[in-house]
């Protein structure tokens, strides 16, 4: 059979014809999709077709809305509980509309004043820095945050404090001077008097202020009403502390990792379900697992999410949340990664915004800061980076700084 070129032409303007109506028929399901999901966000109920054309599309009939939640049913992008009620997004759909919205940067000017303090100030005590901002962060965004940190140098110890647990323990807790915190239990042989741990705490001060004067001048100083047993205690205890902090500090395998804000996610609706939110917290307290999720996003330096059963792969149980992760940077060079620990239902274009600025304006104020203070920093299993090439700064040589300073 042979075709005319005439009646050829006619065929290709139908197919193109058709082609053309199909593609706006799926732009405006795509558009009908992110609107519902916009209103979901907003309610967290399940939407009618009556209620999202009063919502944003006036000009739609309730009928020609309904054929398009059924033809996005049918794709997976909706579910209907009941069938005579609305439809919810599924996963499927938040997944969707979190890629749409990934390249987001704009955030609410509301916000700004607050990520503004981050970006100004320069401080020495960076650890206590980047607590501070994930603390700011969590409220901002109403969400649980953990986020990923190297290991700053040029640090000492502060203080030591002693509290006792029980007759056979107690709990010492190490404060740097950039602001760490660490912990280590000891054993006793019996109980020890808050009178007793309070002497001890002085030696334990009287040795990190004094380390640097001669052995004459430090039996002179020796502190007062200290007993012997509680001296020959106090110098072994403070002794272990020493060489497990060294071991610690220089064996830097793992980024540090803080955590805040979990119980901003009692406000969600969707926790008050028992079970979802023992989900969340299990994912939470899964130091790994968080540090898993913090690595991806820093080998690949841009943001990444994680939504419902994306989680699953981690193994630790069926997932009911979502996670959020941006890098930051010191001197141009991710050093870590921020995440946000939230409900399914989530506001991902806003909070896209927002990982993106709180990113910025911390990378700015780290990397003012490590050059202010000439502070260098450490990565798992890498080399001292330096700040200053010309004076480097290796480990041996700080090592007096990190077990103790001079404080007069």
């Amino acid at each position: 059979m042979i075709i005319s070129s005439q009646r050829k032409e006619h065929i290709l303007k139908a197919l193109k014809l058709i082609t053309v109506k199909k593609s706006a028929k799926h732009n405006r399901e795509r558009q009908v999709l992110m609107g519902l999901i916009e209103l979901y966000l907003k309610t967290g109920k399940p939407i009618g077709s009556h209620t999202l054309k009063e919502f944003r599309f006036e000009e739609l009939s309730s009928a020609t809305i309904r054929n398009y939640f059924s033809n996005l049913e049918k794709e997976g992008y909706l579910s209907q509980q009941h069938s005579s009620g609305g439809r919810i997004p599924t996963t499927q759909a938040f997944r969707l509309y979190a890629q749409e919205h990934s390249t987001t940067q704009q955030t609410s000017e509301a916000y700004q004043h607050e990520l503004q303090k981050l970006r100004d100030k320069e401080t020495h005590e960076l650890a206590s820095y980047l607590q501070e901002a994930a603390e700011t962060l969590s409220h901002l965004a109403e969400c649980a945050v953990f986020l990923s940190a190297p290991r700053f140098d040029q640090d000492y110890i502060n203080q030591i404090k002693i509290v006792e647990i029980d007759h056979t323990r107690c709990l010492c807790i190490i404060l740097t001077s950039i602001g760490l915190i660490q912990t280590e239990i000891m054993p006793l042989d019996k109980r020890m008097s808050t009178f007793s741990l309070k002497r001890m705490e002085r030696y334990f001060q009287w040795r990190l202020n004094r380390i640097h004067q001669s052995p004459s001048s430090i039996d002179i100083n020796t502190p007062d009403n200290l007993t012997e047993e509680e001296k020959n205690l106090a110098q072994l205890f403070y002794n272990e502390i020493m060489v497990r902090y060294i071991v610690s500090y220089s064996n830097f395998t793992d980024e540090d990792i803080y955590r805040t804000g979990f119980s901003k996610l009692l406000a969600y609706p969707e926790m008050q379900d028992v079970s979802k939110l023992t989900h969340c917290l299990s994912l939470f307290e899964n130091v790994p697992s968080m540090r898993l999720l913090l690595k991806e996003c820093s080998k690949k330096e841009t943001l990444k999410f994680w939504i419902g059963e994306d989680l699953d792969f981690l193994s630790v149980g069926p997932q009911e949340c979502s996670v959020v992760t941006v890098p930051y940077y010191a001197n141009k060079q991710c050093v870590g990664a921020i995440g946000l620990l939230g409900p399914i239902r989530l506001p991902y274009r806003h909070l896209f915004g927002l990982l993106h600025n709180f990113s910025e304006n911390i990378s700015e104020a780290i990397t003012r800061s490590i050059y202010k203070f000439k502070i260098t920093f450490r990565q798992p299993q890498r080399g001292t980076i330096s700040t200053q090439p010309d004076k480097p700064c290796f480990l041996g040589e700080s090592s007096l700084m990190l077990i103790e300073h001079n404080g007069t």
